[in-house]
């Protein structure tokens, strides 16, 4: 047995910072991770570093985040779409706006005891589309639900019996779910060195808090353990604001929409660098708070996730000429 493959992985955090410093075609742009924390620090008192409104429940929150990855379309142009209550939806929303609408509709959704065992035809009316384009990867989704589901009936048949194993720690948190649950395990070797990501795992543990936080009980330590979600939009908001760069043959490569595959050099180059860029941003952005004059700063890796997110949805179109990463698989 190979000795690497017998190593724990590097957490995200370290997994970023050892595939940025040897990475051959993504590079962290020091001017860049300046000038996005010089806006992240004007925007530091406004609602858009918050989170956000629909995660309520946390079984709710548990379905969504296990079936959070890869809805992006096979043609720009074919979009699959969710209308809820008057609102058009695409992408990661469609998800969301289908549990709602399942939960209007009686389906009992967010019940372990039904989505444990909840048949393929079944999961495919949920996850119903509005027009002719479906929610890619409907099978893989039903494995992982299902899957999540039975792993929660194992553990008090709750999604807060599951983790309330973990205590307060979000990095315990994040360890058990990816030592419970098999799709939540989004690992890959670089350099002969195992490394992660866990963008599912740290979203789930980030919607945790948020919903603990809503509640007003929110004390969970550690949260700066939580890098950002490597995926596929934040990426490249970081190259549209010059925080990142990609050489050019990685932007050729892209730019002909090639399918990179997952665990692809440059593939996990693209997801690291992202996670130590943000790392970078959050440091440079500490110390701007610290400068002026300004008590000690609690803007996480999560946070500013969560702002560079909606930021690269709503100016998608000025970003549309650097091209998006397109790998199907059940991690992002």
């Amino acid at each position: 047995m190979h000795s690497s493959l017998m190593e724990a992985p590097l957490f995200p955090r370290e997994s970023g910072q050892f595939i940025a410093e040897r990475s051959q075609d993504v590079f962290v742009e020091d001017e860049g991770v300046q000038k996005v924390a010089e806006m992240l620090f004007t925007l530091r008192h406004s609602d858009d570093l918050t989170a956000s409104g629909w995660k309520k429940a946390l079984n709710w929150v548990f379905v969504v985040d296990t079936m959070n990855f890869s809805f992006w379309p096979e043609k720009e142009t074919q979009q699959c779409e969710v209308t809820y209550k008057g609102t058009t939806y695409t992408g990661y929303m469609t998800l969301c706006a289908a549990i709602t609408r399942a939960m209007d509709e009686g389906i009992p959704i967010t019940d372990p005891k039904y989505f444990s065992q909840i048949s393929v035809d079944e999961l495919a009316h949920v996850l119903r589309s509005d027009n002719e384009t479906p929610m890619p990867m409907l099978q893989e989704r039903h494995k992982v639900l299902t899957e999540g589901g039975c792993v929660l009936l194992e553990h008090g048949g709750s999604f807060r019996s599951f983790i309330s194993q973990a205590g307060n720690d979000a990095q315990k948190m994040v360890e058990l779910i990816v030592k419970k649950i098999p799709s939540y395990r989004d690992e890959a070797t670089y350099e002969g060195r195992r490394i992660s990501f866990y963008k599912r795992a740290q979203i789930l543990v980030a919607d945790f808090w948020g919903v603990l936080e809503a509640r007003g009980e929110g004390n969970i330590t550690n949260m700066d353990g939580l890098t950002m979600f490597a995926d596929y939009r934040v990426p490249q908001a970081l190259v549209y604001l010059g925080a990142l760069r990609y050489s050019d043959a990685l932007m050729q490569t892209l730019r002909k929409g090639e399918l990179l595959c997952s665990g692809d050099r440059r593939e996990v180059e693209i997801r690291g660098c992202s996670i130590w860029c943000v790392e970078l941003i959050r440091e440079r952005l500490h110390k701007l708070v610290q400068e002026g004059g300004g008590q000690s700063c609690d803007i996480n890796a999560v946070i500013i996730d969560f702002y560079l997110w909606p930021y690269a949805k709503q100016h998608h179109k000025e970003m549309a000429h650097i091209p998006i990463h397109h790998t199907r698989c059940i991690y992002y």
